[in-house]
């Protein structure tokens, strides 16, 4: 069974974030939506309103469930036995940040990270997307999404 960890701020009112879940449930068996907070900025009564929105979304798939964390993510993967991460990449300006942490996170365990787009026509990273980040001087290849092992 392939297990993938959807961390972080997904927000249920936000579409995009909708968008990589669902992308994701077509690609993995099962779907830890985690629900990350900073102990000292977020109120308990946010991280429980978010995780019931969510849950309440996704309350006919036996396949997605929800909990809120703290700590490392690959930490919480490993919990849940899921082998990747899914990481969602909405804005050019995401690519970099978010390579960096699967860089890190790869550096640290045997987790692998997929991007997924928002847009559901788009597989992982769109031609457009490369484009942009060629035009802003990136190394386009450096931010194209780890897929081996899926």
């Amino acid at each position: 069974m392939k297990t993938a960890v959807f961390p972080g701020s997904f927000d249920p009112f936000t579409i995009g974030h909708k968008d990589i879940a669902d992308r994701a449930l077509a690609i993995f068996d099962r779907l830890v939506i985690a629900v990350g907070y900073n102990i000292h900025k977020a109120s308990a009564d946010s991280i429980a309103h978010r995780t019931a929105a969510i849950e309440e979304i996704y309350a006919a798939d036996g396949r997605v469930s929800v909990e809120a964390y703290t700590g490392l993510t690959v930490d919480f993967a490993r919990k849940h036995g899921a082998r990747f991460i899914v990481r969602g990449l909405r804005e050019v300006k995401d690519f970099e940040y978010e390579r960096n942490l699967a860089d890190t996170n790869a550096a640290i365990s045997d987790i692998e990270t997929v991007f997924l787009t928002a847009r559901p026509e788009f597989g992982f990273v769109s031609s457009s997307m490369v484009r942009e980040l060629t035009a802003h001087g990136y190394d386009a290849s450096r931010f194209l999404p780890k897929t081996d092992g899926i």
